[in-house]
């Protein structure tokens, strides 16, 4: 197994502490830390997840989802096992909350690979990447090296030194912001709510940022909770998008969906300060604002013309030219090569 990064000894004779995230962990002789990647092998912490993959496929990016990011192109999503969260509603509980069969594939198989599919970028995905720290590093430097665009879809539950390394490697993230409340965080995904804040402030210095907060009826939904963690990310930029997502029972949560009339109030909401909003786990005949302006394209914040167009996981650039909107002429707030 590959030496882990980022862990230092115990006073405890045979212990580690891992230091990779906030949790920090303090790991016995032939256990592992609660996001399972990580174990204490002889008194040294081992990556014990590196490079087994559990799930690889090709998606459209905006299932990402990522939406002014080459938009209408394909991505490389690969997953391995674990996660440093413990959320009730996880929808991918099944290889996150426990050591599942995978494959070994080392970074220059991965490059391969995605040099065979031919996609322009990887997503490190499905699961927490960031656990996969070590193999994240070597495999992130052989795609970056060969034109791959690293993406990350993340909780940003991840410590700043680590974080600083990695992020120089990384064209995009979509980072998840469950809420702005730190007894959310605490309390019901066992979490730090500071953590992410600053995942996401060094991230969008960094890279392409957007950023999904999911809906949960009763936990994060209420209209204060929703304005503040609009005011955060409008403090980031006019210009961050923000997706509202629409929650379903998953895993341990059995709270009914969100109504989609609650991600229609977030979403008319966050648009008083934020340019592009989008509401994301709603087919277009159960969105209170199907046949109207559809929550998923995209418009010009100067001039209101559309810009990309999107069906389902579906994207089409319709109006921009030479990066400006093709109405206005105004600089389109997108990464489109």
């Amino acid at each position: 197994m590959k030496p882990a990064r980022f862990w230092k000894h115990d006073a405890t004779a045979g212990r580690v502490v891992c230091v990779l995230c906030p949790h920090e962990c303090v790991i016995a002789e032939g256990k592992s830390g609660r996001c399972l990647g990580r174990k204490n092998a002889g008194g040294e912490l081992v990556a014990a997840s590196y490079g087994e993959i559990v799930s690889i496929a090709v998606d459209p990016i905006e299932k990402k989802p990522l939406y002014h990011f080459l938009p209408g192109s394909e991505i490389l999503s690969v997953a391995t096992y674990g996660c440093n969260l413990r959320c009730p509603f996880c929808q991918n509980s099944e290889i996150s909350q426990q050591v599942t069969p995978s494959r070994h594939v080392e970074p220059d198989e991965l490059l391969a690979l995605a040099s065979r599919h031919g996609t322009p970028s990887i997503a490190y995905t499905y699961n927490e990447p960031c656990v996969w720290f070590e193999y994240l590093m070597d495999a992130g430097k052989l795609m970056h090296a060969a034109g791959i665009r690293n993406v990350l879809v993340t909780n940003g539950m991840l410590n700043p030194e680590p974080l600083a390394e990695l992020l120089p490697l990384v064209a995009a993230m979509n980072i998840d912001l469950k809420s702005i409340r730190p007894e959310f965080y605490r309390d019901y995904v066992q979490g730090d709510l500071d953590t992410v804040l600053n995942t996401i402030r060094s991230s969008v210095k960094a890279c392409h940022v957007e950023l999904t907060n999911l809906l949960i009826p009763g936990r994060n939904d209420s209209e204060a909770e929703i304005s503040d963690l609009v005011d955060f990310v409008a403090s980031l930029g006019c210009e961050t998008v923000l997706h509202f997502s629409r929650y379903f029972p998953r895993h341990r949560e059995t709270e009914p969906p969100t109504p989609t009339e609650k991600l229609a109030e977030a979403a008319a909401i966050a648009r008083k300060k934020l340019d592009y909003v989008y509401v994301g786990n709603v087919g277009l005949g159960d969105s209170p604002r199907a046949g109207t302006v559809p929550d998923r394209d995209t418009f010009c914040p100067q001039c209101g013309n559309r810009l990309v167009e999107r069906s389902g996981y579906a994207g089409c650039v319709v109006g921009i030219k030479d990066g400006k909107c093709d109405n206005c002429g105004r600089p389109a707030d997108f990464i489109l090569t």
